[in-house]
């Protein structure tokens, strides 16, 4: 691990994956739990308790991490991990949390789906993780709180040198002079889309993987229903 993410979700993190990776760096995101076997129960352990997190299993095919969960083990990591540096990624806080605020909303819409064990296990997750970080993941005020209280502690407990404060709007150049990389000739930085259908995009691949990533939501519920009222009519 080169690389540790210590914004939270929501920031830009998913441009800040493509750019890591552009850069040549295997970058983990909260995309990635469902993808590998086992990651998104040993996720679930440690967050709910039951067990410590085997950090470098864990990140074994990976040179950098961004998002949740990742990020709010920043200082677990680095103890983990000594020699890695950390970017804070940073956004408005109203605006960060109306983001944060969408993409919940866009995941309840697939909680019909529940009956799905990869969405049901995905969406326990989900529901684990973002009151023990925030307590109330829809107050607004409580949210920004710690949201706000999340980027000053990085600042304050990561040595300065090691520390990148970072908006994805300041491009290359920031972050490759911190990275010691070469800007990526004629490749503009990435800016992904995080609009509404981004957002479905995303909690879609979370909840399903690839087998049902680009398929509209009405078609998806229309096939998992006759599925469903078969499964129960046998």
């Amino acid at each position: 691990m080169q690389v540790i993410g210590a914004g939270f979700g929501r920031t830009g993190t998913m441009s800040m994956q493509a750019a890591l990776e552009l850069l040549g760096y295997r970058c983990y995101h909260m995309k990635e739990i469902t993808e590998h076997p086992g990651h998104l129960q040993a996720w679930h352990e440690l967050v709910s308790g039951t067990a410590p997190m085997d950090w470098k299993t864990l990140f074994a095919d990976f040179e950098a991490t961004v998002d949740f969960p990742a990020c709010i083990y920043y200082r677990e990591l680095l103890r983990e991990f000594p020699d890695a540096k950390v970017i804070l990624t940073l956004r408005d806080p109203d605006r960060w949390f109306q983001s944060f605020l969408s993409l919940q909303q866009v995941t309840d819409r697939f909680r019909v789906f529940r009956f799905v064990p990869r969405a049901r296990r995905f969406l326990n997750f989900v529901d684990l993780l973002l009151p023990k970080v925030f307590g109330s993941p829809r107050d607004r005020e409580r949210c920004m709180d710690v949201f706000n209280a999340h980027n000053q502690a990085v600042q304050e407990n990561v040595p300065a040198d090691r520390l990148l404060v970072f908006r994805v709007q300041e491009g290359w150049e920031p972050l490759c002079k911190f990275l010691e990389r070469d800007v990526p000739k004629g490749t503009p930085f990435p800016h992904l889309n995080e609009g509404k259908e981004a957002l479905v995009a995303l909690a879609r691949q979370r909840l399903f993987g690839p087998w049902l990533r680009k398929i509209p939501i009405a078609v998806g519920a229309a096939v998992l229903t006759v599925l469903l009222w078969w499964w129960l009519a046998k």
